[in-house]
């Protein structure tokens, strides 16, 4: 069986989810900043883009948490692993956090995707 060092899966967890916590943070700014924009515009232009926008940034919080969630479980079960080897975890819980890396990354691009046509349609409005 395959196996990998935990301190390798350690590393990118404890990564992953520093800038989960970033990015939730910087989801919860352009919320403050849509709703100065939903203060400030009322024509219906401006409230489609704003539903737009709010719809976007439920989503995407709501897969960080999950994301955070399912990263926090590697965790876990890698954890118990190591308890029961020496120092190693098995090739299917290296399988899950590549999975894991490859949801994060892909995150990663759609957030920093949403940031940018957030800031063209606020730039827009504000």
């Amino acid at each position: 069986m395959k196996t990998a060092s935990i301190k390798h899966l350690q590393f990118a967890h404890n990564e992953w989810l520093r800038a989960i916590e970033f990015y939730k943070l910087e989801l919860h700014i352009l919320q403050e900043r849509l709703e100065e924009i939903a203060f400030d515009n009322t024509g219906k232009e401006v409230s489609e883009g704003i539903e737009h926008y709010q719809n976007q940034l439920i989503i995407h919080r709501d897969y960080l948490d999950g994301l955070a969630h399912r990263i926090k479980t590697n965790v876990r079960e890698a954890e118990s692993e190591i308890t029961q080897s020496s120092g190693n975890v098995s090739e299917s819980t290296v399988l899950v956090h590549d999975e894991l890396a490859e949801q994060y990354h892909t995150e990663e691009n759609m957030i920093n995707q949403l940031r940018h046509e957030f800031n063209r349609f606020a730039s827009k409005w504000m």
